[in-house]
């Protein structure tokens, strides 16, 4: 299916894990995908995302650092003439609980799961209301949140906290936007096997992801991709302000 055909994406994070696989799927739709994130090799190894995705091109972004942030939106802008949908999926974990977080873990999550994901929606919004639309949309923006934005996430309060501010964040866009022709959703994944992780590797983390997925399996990147794709795609045009959940039934249990 080309059912992105011609347009301009950026995914953030989109070296490894669900960025990589949104990026790839995005491609294979027909999308010029640029692959933002602060290093082009991938972390679980392989070739670099944009070799693996046709039309695709790397820009070096660490969405911690606010200058490179800042810059993002009206680089794209400038090359490619437009940009269609933004996805907002890097992210960063502290993996403690409310007393063991430190002020600099608070304040490196934040940044990078939403302080980056802010600046770079307004750059987008303010560039998509130069767009002539396209049918109804004048651009999309997709938040990767997460279920730990929807209920507590286990020992990692401020990652918690993020998503659920970026849940927010979502619905705040897609409520004054809407009206200009600006889509704004996002999608929430549950446990996602990305690769080689300390906590992947402790039997009883394991147990725990397992037991709270009702599904007989984890998810996998490309769980998350094909959700993401259809939230970029024009059969997603009356969709606005609202969290797809692709967890295994995680919240619904």
């Amino acid at each position: 299916m080309n059912d992105l055909n011609g347009r301009v994406a950026v995914v953030t994070g989109a070296a490894s894990g669900i960025g990589r696989a949104i990026a790839l799927c995005f491609a294979e739709a027909g999308a010029q995908v640029v692959v933002a994130d602060r290093r082009r090799d991938a972390w679980h190894g392989g070739a670099p995302t944009d070799e693996l995705a046709e039309g695709a091109t790397f820009v070096e972004c660490d969405l911690a650092d606010p200058a490179a942030v800042a810059a993002l939106v009206p680089a794209v802008a400038e090359r490619h003439g437009r940009l269609d949908v933004l996805v907002n999926n890097a992210a960063v974990s502290a993996g403690r609980e409310l007393l063991e977080t430190t002020d600099d873990d608070w304040h490196q999550v934040l940044a990078v799961n939403l302080t980056a994901p802010f600046v770079l929606s307004r750059a987008a919004v303010r560039q998509m209301l130069t767009q002539e639309p396209r049918g109804e949309v004048r651009g999309r923006i997709i938040n990767v949140t997460s279920q730990h934005g929807i209920v507590a996430a286990r020992e990692d309060t401020a990652y918690g906290v993020s998503k659920a501010a970026l849940s927010q964040l979502t619905r705040q866009i897609a409520a004054e936007y809407a009206g200009e022709g600006i889509v704004c959703n996002a999608v929430a994944p549950g446990k996602i096997e990305t690769g080689p992780s300390p906590r992947a590797g402790e039997p009883g983390w394991q147990e725990y992801w397992t037991s709270r997925t009702p599904w007989p399996r984890l998810g996998r990147p490309e769980d998350v991709a094909r959700a993401a794709r259809f939230l970029a795609g024009d059969e997603a045009t009356y969709i606005t302000g609202t969290t797809l959940m692709v967890d295994g039934g995680w919240t619904a249990r």
